[in-house]
């Protein structure tokens, strides 16, 4: 008998988003995103969890983007998730983004937002200008991980992708990560690497890869 746990693929909900939230703040703990973002470990799981929170509850759910893989039946656990943005959309939406900020805005000091921007700007310059997927993260709780949840929520979008005949793009500040984008196909489509920010490498998989 496996001891892999068994979960479901669906479109997340409302009530899903604390189990976001907390899913995406685990997983990206060491990430060096968030530890240039978050650099006092003491406080980043508390402001890594709030941040994705608002996003998830104000942008990223609402507008249908979420699938997660959760177990259990009676109190469904959310073990990963995955947030897609269709060809031609944006998140989070304008809308979206006035919402998030009374949430987000004390999660840094003002004098480091010129440089936050510019590294979100760097961010968007670097994606296709062809319409594409976007695979803004993917995650999977620590205690889960090697049990399939991270293939089965990349296979549910880039399969997707295919149907649309469209790349998927993404990209990562985790160098380790590389290797498992590759095996999906994805390569290495050129990413920025500034001194005192975190590089950050775009990937891109073209349909059918």
């Amino acid at each position: 008998m496996s001891d892999k746990p068994e979960f479901t693929l669906r479109t997340a909900t409302e009530d899903d988003v604390p189990g976001v939230a907390r899913v995406l703040s685990r997983a990206f703990f060491d990430d060096p995103l968030f530890v240039w973002l978050f650099p006092d470990p003491h406080t980043r799981m508390a402001r890594s969890a709030r941040w994705w929170a608002a996003q998830a509850g104000f942008s990223f759910v609402p507008a249908g983007s979420v699938t997660v893989a959760v177990s259990g039946d009676e109190r469904p656990v959310v073990r990963g998730a995955a947030v897609w943005v269709p060809p031609g959309a944006s998140l989070p939406s304008g809308r979206g983004l006035l919402r998030t900020v009374p949430h987000t805005l004390g999660l840094f000091p003002v004098s480091r937002i010129p440089e936050l921007a510019a590294f979100m700007a760097d961010v968007q310059k670097a994606a296709p200008e062809r319409p594409h997927w976007y695979l803004e993260c993917l995650a999977v709780d620590p205690v889960t991980q090697g049990s399939g949840i991270g293939s089965a929520l990349l296979r549910s979008g880039l399969v997707r992708a295919d149907i649309d005949r469209v790349p998927v793009y993404l990209e990562t500040t985790e160098p380790s990560a590389l290797v498992f984008y590759e095996r999906f196909g994805f390569k290495a489509s050129g990413g920025v690497a500034e001194e005192g920010r975190p590089a950050f490498h775009g990937m891109v998989r073209e349909p059918g890869d």
